[in-house]
């Protein structure tokens, strides 16, 4: 398992909906957060590791040592939004680019942990910002999609960059295709298997 980068097809898939908590998923669960603790990130999607269901990981505090702060949110849903504010945000599938975005400031989340309890939570500052970062990646939405027309155009070489080095990873077979990789995440989404796509 690994971090995917932009323009890879998971990240543009809406995820599908979590249907069994188990051993697999808690493995998994445990190797995302390895590799966001690796990343340097305090939040993670499914898809951001080519897997095509609705769960992300949460640590605000990025630390390992730290694990009473992991959070995993399955099949989420954010219920209520209140206010607006701008706050930098960054993404670990596409590292080193930073840009202010606007996002509710508070917000309802409703999903279920990893013992499949159901939770509600009211988060605000930081926690409600990376909750709605998270959940957009579940519905296939990077950040750079909610950047004002200025600001997306200051980040678009940055995103040429990442394009062009995905498809030429692409022609010497390091990736496979967009069709290869979508026809993979249909097949796990179908089958419900946590395997990852092709990176």
């Amino acid at each position: 398992m690994q971090i995917v980068y932009h323009p890879h097809p998971a990240l543009s898939w809406k995820s599908t909906d979590v249907t069994r908590i188990d051993a697999q998923l808690r493995s998994v669960v445990r190797e995302m957060f390895d590799l966001m603790y690796e990343a340097k990130g305090i939040g993670l999607a499914a898809n951001q590791v080519a897997l095509p269901f609705r769960f992300f990981i949460v640590n605000l505090t990025g630390d390992p040592e730290e694990t009473e702060e992991e959070l995993v949110f399955i099949n989420p849903v954010i219920r209520k939004k209140k206010g607006s504010e701008f706050g930098e945000e960054g993404c670990l599938s596409l590292p080193g680019i930073y840009a202010e975005v606007q996002r509710a400031e508070e917000v309802v989340i409703e999903a279920y942990d990893l013992s499949g309890q159901p939770i509600q939570a009211t988060l605000d500052d930081l926690a409600a910002r990376v909750v709605q970062h998270e959940t957009d990646h579940l519905d296939g939405v990077m950040f750079t999609e909610r950047l004002s027309d200025s600001l997306r155009r200051e980040v678009d070489g940055k995103l040429a960059e990442f394009e062009q080095r995905f498809r030429q990873a692409q022609e010497t077979g390091e990736i496979p295709s967009d069709d290869e990789i979508r026809r993979q995440l249909q097949e796990m989404s179908r089958s419900g298997q946590l395997e990852p796509a092709s990176s």
